[in-house]
């Protein structure tokens, strides 16, 4: 293990921190010889330091994937699920360190670090007994000619794309269903908090995970990393979370080979409150939707459509609960919002919050980047945002509400879908007609009726327009990394 600032030793006390790459099942130093500094965004201080692969290593990975690639998709179901099991149970016994480190590496609560754990453990177990009860079928051909004998077979090689926001469960919701699918994997992770990916692939190796199943490279240079994985002709699935910019390189990159592609991109996400919704509620969900992670979420609500008759009461009590939110370290156990990652993020923030400020818009709370040490932008609310204010259109990714207030139902629902992108709605109302019929003119993937918070294991995650093409979680998360195989033949 590389040299590691002091903070991180609660962690390296109970599990294993590799900081090389992972290829072939064995840790190794870059080719290059190249390092990446991690940084904690609470201090900016330099946590450890991680190998910095490059395009021959980026190769290694995937002549490794491939080389594993038919002795594991012979594996049976059962042997892949009793692997993920264990490694759920692994992540379990050790969810306080975990948690610590994506507190660390990411700058999130722990609260929410913990929640995160919780979450990104159970795509272990969900696949673990998911994978081995997904059934082909038998049927007659309509004409009574032949019998139509499907199954279903792991598509080959995948690479995998995770963001910084959620280092363990964005690794966890796609290394799950493709082990459990039986397909080999390179992991590349974000820069910014490479240290939880590599610490949850250490654990797949602890759980039993044979050699070249499952690769991890760290890098400073993603795309040229990623772009010459997506053209090895061995490499058959690309599954990518992050923004929709990046994502449409991706898509044009895999076109090349026709590579299956799995995208959870962007998001722009409304929440609206009509005038007969339970305020309180409404209030407590806004800050769930709007507050973990401090708004680093796709998932984040970006826009608040408040019904006129109750605005000013929701304003208040958004108000009251973002103004009590105690802003610091995310490793502080006291700590309820974090840093952003970085000062790019924190000067994005607040360009589109001076920018609604200057076409009109008012700052309730908050409205200024923090200053001092670390990347801190306070929570904030905004009122009479006009509708041609870039935050309304682009993704904020921090901790800003701005709240736009409209009369009548069937205005809102314009202005809710006038976005390119469609992941996740959320609605609150007493009439659960009312709720269901809105949820289902509402041009998003999901949609939360009553409730702040949608993801689960269980449930399809993905969205529509530019918010991505694909689903994960659930059974269609792993069909993604399968491929239907159709026998015709008669007895």
């Amino acid at each position: 293990m590389t040299t590691v600032d002091a903070p991180l030793a609660p962690v390296l006390d109970a599990i294993d921190v590799p900081t090389e790459l992972f290829v072939a099942g064995e840790w190794r130093p870059a080719a290059s010889g190249r390092r990446i500094e991690v940084n904690d965004p609470s201090t900016g201080s330099v946590l450890a330091s991680v190998a910095d692969a490059d395009v021959d290593d980026a190769r290694a990975a995937v002549a490794a994937a491939a080389g594993a690639a038919a002795d594991w998709a012979a594996t049976s179901p059962r042997a892949r699920a009793d692997l993920l099991m264990r490694a759920f149970g692994l992540m379990q016994s050790r969810s306080e360190e975990l948690a610590l480190l994506i507190s660390l590496e990411n700058g999130k609560s722990l609260a929410d670090a913990r929640g995160e754990v919780a979450y990104a453990a159970e795509f272990f177990r969900w696949y673990a007994e998911e994978g081995v009860r997904l059934h082909g079928h038998l049927g007659w051909s309509p004409s009574g000619a032949n019998r139509l004998v499907v199954g279903y077979q792991p598509v080959g090689v995948s690479v995998l794309v995770t963001p910084w926001n959620f280092p363990a469960a964005m690794a966890t919701r796609k290394i799950g269903p493709a082990l459990a699918a039986g397909c080999t994997a390179v992991l590349k992770p974000a820069a910014e908090t490479p240290l939880t990916a590599l610490a949850v692939a250490a654990i797949l190796e602890e759980a039993g995970l044979p050699d070249g199943v499952l690769n991890v490279v760290t890098t400073s240079t993603p795309g040229p990393v990623v772009e010459s994985m997506l053209t090895d002709s061995r490499v058959r699935m690309v599954s990518f979370t992050g923004s929709t910019e990046v994502g449409r390189v991706l898509l044009r990159t895999a076109a090349e080979n026709v590579l299956k592609c799995g995208m959870e991109l962007g998001g722009n996400a409304p929440f609206v409150v009509l005038q007969d919704a339970d305020i309180p509620a409404a209030v407590e969900g806004a800050m769930v939707a709007k507050m973990r992670n401090g708004g680093q979420a796709c998932t984040a609500a970006n826009r608040f459509f408040v019904a006129d008759a109750v605005h000013d009461a929701f304003v208040e009590g958004l108000v009251a609960r973002m103004g009590d939110v105690r802003m610091g370290p995310g490793s502080d156990e006291a700590t309820q919002c974090g840093p952003l990652i970085n000062d790019a993020a924190v000067r994005k923030v607040d360009e589109l919050v001076r920018d609604a400020l200057d076409r009109g818009a008012r700052a309730l709370l908050g409205g200024a980047p923090a200053g001092g040490q670390g990347h801190f932008y306070p929570p904030t609310v905004l009122v009479d945002v006009p509708h041609d204010a870039r935050i309304l259109h682009e993704e904020v990714f921090g901790p800003v509400a701005p709240v736009v207030r409209f009369e009548r139902e069937q205005d809102v629902l314009p202005l809710v879908n006038d976005t390119v992108f469609g992941l996740v709605s959320y609605l609150y109302t007493a009439d659960l007609a009312r709720g269901l019929r809105m949820a289902e003119q509402m041009e998003s993937g999901m949609v939360g009726l009553n409730r702040g918070l949608v993801s689960d294991p269980a449930a399809p995650f993905g969205g529509t327009k530019q918010s991505g093409l694909g689903r994960e979680g659930s059974t269609e998360g792993l069909l993604e990394f399968m491929e239907a195989h159709y026998i015709a033949t008669s007895w």
